[in-house]
């Protein structure tokens, strides 16, 4: 072989391998990341996080956590949103089910690829409950430091074993002026094991409505629930059962992220007429306006808000409970 052509032969293999050790070195270090341990596990929530290796080149435009009920979940399925570039980061997962298995980890983008840390599962805390002394069970659920029923109130007796007048007639309701409930449209069968039962607020007012050691929340309470969750013209949304299963359409920004799972169980007006099925949340709240208006709050489909309003003592609301 001649001299010349072994030259360029070397020349060639040795430019191959300065090509080979240059792409590498260009793509080098790669992205690391490692997914954090869970923490803070309640009911409808968890804290993780991840961490990215410092000094990479690759740019991380976005990163998080992402999870499902299945290994190796992707954005696809729930993620946070947590900000880009590399080191450290808390992601908090909402909107999560009681007593359900999830599996999650970390996520970054660089370019066109999205890297993944190890997938880590867990369990959220199950429901625990409380009975009524008609043996009615309902759900509850821990919002912030507040433990709220995750159920309408559907007791026909206070808690000390008195009965509560069951009042059908429209002209008997509306004149009542001491305790009373019904159903919407007198159908026990259809609506309460689901919306509850509706009452007056002079039932409301004996301060024996709940079971013992809960009580009809006040004012301050409903505020605090509200805070907790954002303020109320974004908390509606978080307490509203999600989808319209039994909300009307659109059932704006709801996801139930509370875990509260409020449905649309209307109202019984002051003369007796029933309205709003589908629509509307009304819960009463403890507190009096007026010798015969009282507080209450209110959640709509077409929007996120928590209102609150008084209205007449003869309105049949619906009733969550809260814990002492």
């Amino acid at each position: 072989m001649r001299s010349s052509s072994k030259t360029r032969i070397l020349l060639m293999i040795i430019s191959g391998i300065f090509f080979f050790a240059l792409s590498c070195k260009e793509r080098s270090p790669r992205v690391i990341l490692t997914t954090t341990d869970v923490t803070a596990i309640t009911q409808t929530s968890a804290v993780s996080g991840g961490y990215i290796s410092p000094g990479i080149r690759a740019t991380i435009t976005a990163k998080g956590v992402c999870w499902a009920q299945a290994a190796d979940p992707t954005p696809a399925d729930n993620f946070t949103s947590d900000g880009a570039g590399d080191g450290s980061y808390i992601s908090n997962l909402k909107g999560l089910q009681p007593g359900t298995e999830y599996y999650f980890r970390a996520y970054a983008i660089a370019g066109k690829d999205t890297i993944y840390g190890r997938n880590i599962a867990f369990t959220t805390m199950d429901y625990e409950t409380i009975t009524d002394i008609d043996g009615n069970v309902y759900r509850n659920i821990l919002i912030g430091r507040q433990t709220w029923m995750a159920e309408n109130l559907r007791t026909v007796h206070f808690n000390d074993g008195t009965s509560i007048p069951l009042v059908r007639n429209d002209v008997s309701w509306a004149g009542l002026t001491t305790p009373g409930f019904c159903y919407y449209k007198n159908d026990e069968e259809a609506f309460k094991p689901t919306y509850g039962a509706l009452y007056n607020w002079y039932a409301v007012n004996t301060g024996k409505l709940c079971p013992a050691g809960w009580h009809v929340p006040d004012d301050k309470e409903w505020s605090q629930l509200t805070d907790f969750l954002g303020g109320e013209s974004i908390a509606g949304g978080k307490l509203k059962e999600a989808g319209s299963t039994y909300w009307v359409e659109p059932n704006s920004g709801a996801n139930n992220e509370s875990g509260f799972s409020s449905y649309p169980g209307g109202f019984r007006f002051s003369d007796g007429k029933f309205f709003d099925f589908g629509f509307s949340s009304y819960f009463w709240v403890s507190g009096e306006y007026s010798e015969t208006r009282a507080f209450f709050r209110f959640l709509y489909y077409d929007d996120t808000n928590v209102y609150r309003f008084d209205n007449e003592k003869k309105n049949g609301f619906s009733v969550r409970c809260i814990k002492d």
